[in-house]
């Protein structure tokens, strides 16, 4: 466990400026700064007194252009004081985080005690060494039968649950909270086996963008099946700034870390929803007139989404792991959007929400047949799950697909001219939906 410890400064003198020259949306513009640096934190004295933070987006020459993560409504230019640290954000983190509720900035919103950091940690992390990655070979079951037997998620894996506005994927994310449970092992010695005791075993949820009554639903939810205690919970409310939802995800991953590496924990991630994430990196672009990219989006935001994935997995010598449950809302549904199609290529696999399985009353409605989990067959299989695992999901996948087209073979010619064989076709397809995915 590491020491605590205050923040390291820069041995730079922290200079306050008076040289404000503009608002821009969520961005400040300060003029006439000795070597800004990127992504340095600073402080804002507006003139009431009140204190704002920030950090350092772009530094061109002598000009800073500063990110305010509370917003910029009520900055006045000739009263405003911007103090430069000299250093990047940083987490104070402690285990004392689990059972807690923080806002997307990182505060306390509970009414509970203060955590005493045990740790300080760069929120922007950094992706893990290909070099240094431990291959995933253990299974999290997350007690939802389309996931688990057809989908098994692996310890250290990133996969995306793709849904779209009106379905139920925030009480599918609060589902796999209150199910969510390591596989037990048996007897398997020679495949990097880990701790899987249930105590080794936290979720770190982050919410981005939701509205109170979704943040109710999510806390109350955690509180009352009695999984709280294992859940560190940031939530960035629709009414806070837009920018704070830049920082709320590198949070989350910056706390997993360091129960997963320091802790020795396995730690699952959920995110939701990457899209307001998305929505406020176009903001921000916006606001410093970049070149848009597809449908107005920046150009780099692959770059940007893969800074988050990419901190899931394992690393060589930790005992603990990071799996990363994302959840993204397409817009008009349509997964083509450059939000969906860029995760798509970063990620291994996704979860499909389908709307016509929802319009007719089945929940969860996972379609099987778009979803892939492309990391399953290491963690399935003898002495992980069951011997027959991969084979009972290759049947599944076989009959459910061939009752599929046995289905829009009657909305052509009607159920009379179907043979006996496919009638049992419709019938296994009847009771996949209502009983295996339900």
């Amino acid at each position: 466990m590491a020491d605590a410890r205050e923040p390291s400064y820069s041995v730079r003198p922290r200079v306050q400026y008076n040289t404000v020259n503009g608002v821009s949306g969520p961005l400040v513009i300060v003029e006439n700064v000795k070597f800004p640096i990127y992504d340095e934190i600073v402080t804002l004295t507006l003139g009431d007194g009140s204190e704002r933070s920030g950090k350092v987006l772009e530094g061109r020459g002598d000009r800073a252009v500063v990110q305010v993560f509370e917003g910029t409504s009520g900055i006045d230019v000739s009263k405003t004081k911007v103090r430069f640290s000299g250093q990047s954000m940083k987490l104070g983190v402690a285990e004392d985080m689990l059972g807690r509720v923080f806002d997307g900035s990182g505060k306390v919103i509970d009414k509970g005690p203060k955590v005493l950091p045990e740790d300080y940690i760069d929120i922007n992390g950094s992706a893990i060494n290909p070099y240094s990655r431990e291959y995933p070979e253990e299974m999290i079951s997350t007690g939802i039968s389309a996931i688990d037997t057809m989908n098994s998620i692996a310890r250290g894996q990133k996969i995306p649950i793709f849904s779209a506005s009106g379905l139920p994927h925030n009480e599918i994310a609060a589902q796999i909270c209150r199910q969510a449970s390591l596989v037990k092992h048996h007897g398997v010695t020679n495949k990097g086996v880990h701790d899987g005791h249930e105590d080794n075993f936290s979720i770190v949820f982050g919410a981005m963008g939701v509205n109170r009554e979704t943040a109710r639903f999510f806390t109350r939810d955690f509180e009352e099946n009695g999984s709280m205690e294992r859940v560190t919970l940031f939530l960035n409310l629709a009414n806070d700034p837009t920018i704070e939802r830049i920082i709320t995800p590198r949070l989350a991953l910056t706390t997993a870390e360091f129960f997963a590496y320091q802790l020795e924990k396995h730690v699952l991630v959920i995110l939701t929803d990457m899209t307001a994430y998305c929505e406020a990196l176009r903001e921000i672009s916006a606001a410093r007139e970049e070149v848009p990219g597809r449908r107005g989006f920046p150009g780099s935001m692959y770059t940007d989404l893969a800074s988050l994935y990419e901190r899931a997995g394992r690393v060589t010598g930790r005992k603990g792991s990071i799996t990363q449950l994302p959840i993204l809302t397409m817009p008009n549904n349509d997964i083509t959007h450059p939000i969906p199609d860029l995760t798509g290529y970063i990620t291994e696999g996704q979860i499909f929400i389908d709307q016509s399985l929802h319009n007719r009353g089945i929940y969860p409605p996972i379609n099987v047949l778009p979803s892939l989990s492309r990391l399953m067959k290491s963690a399935i299989g003898d002495g992980m799950t069951r011997k027959d695992h991969a084979d009972v999901s290759n049947q599944l996948y076989a009959k459910y697909a061939t009752g599929k087209d046995v289905a829009g073979m009657r909305a052509v010619v009607g159920e009379e001219a179907l043979s006996a064989e496919d009638k049992l076709a419709l019938e296994f397809l009847d009771k996949f939906e209502r009983q295996f995915l339900s």
